[in-house]
Formats: C-alpha cells, structure tokens, sequence
C-alpha cells in the first residue's frame, strides 16, 4: 500500500484519533508557520507519583500525534512535551511517603526547593520527575521533557509573563467571576515567591512596570515588597500558567481530563488575551471502580499501572485505554480477561482487513501500523486460566506441559508472547479465581449425564481434536437436556467439574486438559 492511499484511507477515517488528528489539519491547512513542527503537550503534577492516569493521557497523545503523522504522510514534524508543574508549591503532605515531617516544614515551597523525603534526589520534584522520566522510557514514549522551575527561572517563560503583566486586568476580568466571593478578595493570576521564606505566597499582586517585570506585594511578614516577576520570582495560578505555557511553548495540541473542561474553558480565554490560539485537544471521560464510583486516590479506590501489569500485562491495558475514551471507563481486574481477549482477537482480524478496517482497528494505532507476528495464539486466556484455577496446575512450568502437548512445537523461547500470557494467568487465576471456585455435587440427572460424557470420553484417543471433544460434548448436552436446554448442560458442567457458573469451550479445555485428566475430574463429581 502507497503512502498516499493510506494518507487518503485516514482522511475520511471516523476513529476517533483520525477525528483528533483532523482538528490540527483544519488548524494549519498549510502546515505551520516557518515550517515548525506541531507540538503536543502533556502535563504531569509532580507533588504525587506517577500513575495510571498519567500513562493514559500520554499514550492517548501519542497515538494523536501518530495519527496526524499518518494524515500528512509524515511531512509535517511533531513534538510531544510532557510538561512537569516542579515549580507549583506543596500543598499537603502525600500519604505515601517517607519523612512527612521534612514535607510538613516545606508546604508552601515550590516542589524542586522541597526536601526529597526518600534521600536520593535534590528535591521531591527531582524525585517525582526522575520516576516520570523512567516511567515514560519504559513505555518507549517518545517526547521531551520540560521542567516548569527550569523554564521559569532560565527566563523561558519570561517573555509570556511580560504578556500577563500585560494584560493584568483582562486576566482578572476572567477569574474573578469564576471565583466565590471570599476567594476574590485574595486572587492575583501572578504568585510571587517571598524573597523571605522561599514560599510560593497566595496574596494580592500590584503591577508596577509590565515592560521591566517588576510587581509589589506584602511579604509574610508584612514588609511590602516590590520585585521582578521575571527569572523564577514568581509563578502564575494554574488556569493562567496553563494559557502562558501554551502560549510560551506553542502548544497546539492538549488532551484534558472531564473534570478539567471548565478549567480549558479559562485557559483557552486567557490563551487569546496573550495574543495567542488555544491548542486543540478533547475532555476524555474520568475512570470508575467496580461499583461505577468515581477513582479517587483519596478515597483508595484505585486501580494502579503495576496492578494491571502484573495481572494483564501492557498490551491489554493500551487496547481497552484506546476505545471509547469519551465514555466513562470502569477500571478494574475483573476486565482484564475479556481485555486480553478482545486484543487478540482483534489482533487475529487485523492481516485480512482492508486497509479502512484497519485503520479503526486499535492493535493498528497500538502497534504503530506494523502489526508483529504472530497474529494469533493457539489458545485464549480465558482458556488458559482455566487451567490455571484446576488443582496441581499451579505454576508456569506445570501450565507449560499442557499447553506443549495442545499445541505442539511451542515453548517459552519460541513463543515469547504465549509465554508471557501463561504466567500472567497463573498469576491471575492463583490471586482471583482459585479462591472463589466452588465445585458442587451434581444432581442425579447432571450425574447421569456426566457418567455418559465420561464413556464417551473413554473411547476416545488421547490426541483427539478439540472440534471432534466439543461435538461428542453436544450430543450429550442434545441426549440429556435437548437441544433447546443446552445451556443448563453446559453450566452444569462448568459448576460441578471447575467450580464456576461459566466457563470455556468444553471441547477446548478437555483437549488442553487431558482426556484423562478430565476423566478424573468427572469421577471426583460423581463421587461429591
């Protein structure tokens, strides 16, 4: 396929990166000015570790900024900047961390002037920035980092600051009214850090020489100050430090949070009285728990980067982040098996699909267009934590010998992705499935049935193939409850041989099991 036919393909795509993607062509129909590169923007608040959420919004961007790629045909530069606000003032002492009395002294100090509480970095920031940078290489994102205390103190920022003394009284004109009334009494879009304690203060600013930089205000300890607002003296309120950055690094594009549509709203406002155009970007919906409640940090409720991983692994995680990013997502372990699944399959659909197929296909985006092989497994997860949940099957190198004998020629070195699969199910099943299976004494028909499948099974060969296990297991199904009652046959079986209300493909699992092993399980229902 040529370039410009996959070019062609995306324009008229409907996913919703294309969607995305079409916003920056609208933007510069003719590229951008001078011929710079689009630049995408993510930002990160580095008074926490980072999270799930910060992995989302940089993959979701990341994926945006491919699918202009794909659009331009790749002549048109990107730039993504994941953005650190280091230089914004602690506020509350964390939860998770070590040495809280070190922090409690520093609330109210920029973040890079905070003691690292964990001993290994110049400052909590450093710390936190130091994690998000690991956390960004180990995921191959490809951006550049910006420290906001960095850009404000090397005077980066101080050209866009000049614009905000500037336009002081217009800026307020837009905070003010979005603000209760006690707050506007103490409001100034410019916080000067005191020349005193370091701290990033709260209090009523006057400007005193837009052009020279300079502001006046009353110190902590009451002296009135007048000082430069330039070099790292002062910091702005977020929504107005949100517009300047935009301003300041030409942001063209920036994802936000539902949560934050009020705050793009200002920002955006403020963005066009610095003389400047909003980036374009989307408000993606928040995550909820297993109860459809909101994901609060506060609250515990959760669900991390690392608990997925070790669970499902990366590649799930990135297919069920991809869909519908505008509809409230649950987040929790429960969807990991139909996620691994799903991404297979899709994964399977996606060498036969044309190229308009392919392109609203999420292993497509998630692997860059150059989907690897193998493009399909000889077994699902479902299927593998299965086995996974039955007595004496453990432990990878256990769960391996079956599936070496249901799929023969496969191993752990040749096969590194079945590999990974089937210890993430050993894994899974061990911590979520095995405590909660409760096999129960058939009735007397479900046993007459059960001593039927297991003759049947008896005359069988231990290679038989699973299409001819799952036709066998359908006439017993059709012999004892009828064709229209076969789904209380097959729950009976899951229920009394494994222990769940559903379960896999019968003929499947008996393959990958073993005729004899299943023999053994049918006998030790038979004799509940």
């Amino acid at each position: 396929m040529t370039d410009d036919a996959l070019t062609q393909a995306a324009l008229a795509n409907k996913t919703w990166v294309f969607e995305e993607a079409r916003k920056l062509l609208a933007r510069y129909p003719n590229g951008k000015p001078n011929g710079e590169p689009i630049v995408f923007e993510t930002g990160y608040g580095p008074s926490g570790l980072p999270h799930i959420g910060t992995f989302t919004e940089v993959l979701r961007t990341t994926w945006v900024r491919r699918a202009f790629e794909t659009l331009t045909g790749g002549r048109v530069g990107t730039r993504l900047v994941a953005f650190s606000d280091d230089m914004d003032g602690l506020r509350k002492v964390p939860d998770n961390v070590p040495n809280g009395a070190l922090l409690q002294e520093a609330l109210g100090k920029p973040l890079t002037q905070v003691t690292d509480p964990f001993g290994c970095h110049p400052s909590f920031a450093h710390h936190n920035n130091a994690l998000l940078r690991q956390f960004l290489d180990r995921f191959g994102f490809d951006y550049e980092f910006v420290s906001a205390t960095d850009a404000y103190t090397s005077g980066r920022f101080d050209d866009a600051l000049r614009q905000v003394l500037r336009h002081f009284d217009d800026i307020m004109g837009v905070m003010l009214p979005t603000l209760r009334e006690e707050r506007r009494l103490t409001y100034s879009p410019v916080l000067p850090v005191s020349p005193t304690t370091g701290r990033v203060l709260q209090v009523p600013v006057q400007v005193v020489d837009a052009e020279a930089g300079t502001i006046a205000f009353t110190d902590e300890d009451g002296q009135e100050i007048t000082q430069s607002a330039l070099g790292g003296m002062s910091k702005l309120q977020w929504k107005v430090d949100w517009a300047m950055r935009w301003v300041a690094l030409g942001v063209d594009y920036e994802m936000a949070g539902k949560d934050l549509i009020d705050s793009t709203i200002q920002s955006g406002k403020i963005a066009r009285i610095l003389g400047a155009r909003p980036p374009e970007g989307f408000n993606y919906e928040m995550f909820l728990d297993e109860k459809g409640e909101k994901i609060s940090k506060s609250k515990g409720n959760g669900l991390t980067l690392d608990d997925w991983l070790k669970y499902g692994g990366e590649r799930s995680l990135e297919f069920y982040l991809f869909r519908e990013p505008k509809k409230a997502k649950n987040l929790h372990l429960g969807l990991i098996p139909r996620a691994i699944d799903e991404y297979w399959q899709f994964r399977g659909r996606w060498p036969e699909q044309p190229v308009e197929q392919r392109l609203g296909n999420p292993v497509h985006h998630m692997h860059g267009g150059a989907v690897p092989e193998p493009t399909a497994l000889p077994l699902g997860f479902g299927l593998l934590l299965n086995l996974a949940s039955l007595p004496g099957v453990a432990d990878k190198d256990t769960a391996w010998r079956f599936v070496q004998r249901y799929a023969p020629g496969t191993s752990p070195e040749s096969d590194p992705e079945l590999d990974e699969l089937i210890g993430l199910a050993v894994t899974y099943a061990r911590d979520f499935v095995v405590p909660g299976l409760r096999r129960r004494a058939p009735t007397e028909a479900e046993a007459a049935a059960l001593r039927d499948l297991d003759t049947l099974l008896a005359d069988l060969q231990a290679d038989t193939p699973a299409d001819e296990i799952q036709n066998a297991v359908f006439e017993i199904g059709k012999r004892h409850y009828g064709k229209e009652r076969l789904r209380e046959w097959f729950q009976a079986a899951y229920e009394t041989l494994l222990g769940s209300s559903q379960g896999p493909r019968l003929g499947s699992f008996i393959a990958l099991y073993g005729i004899d092993n299943s023999r053994r399980l049918i006998a030790e229902a038979l004799a509940a």
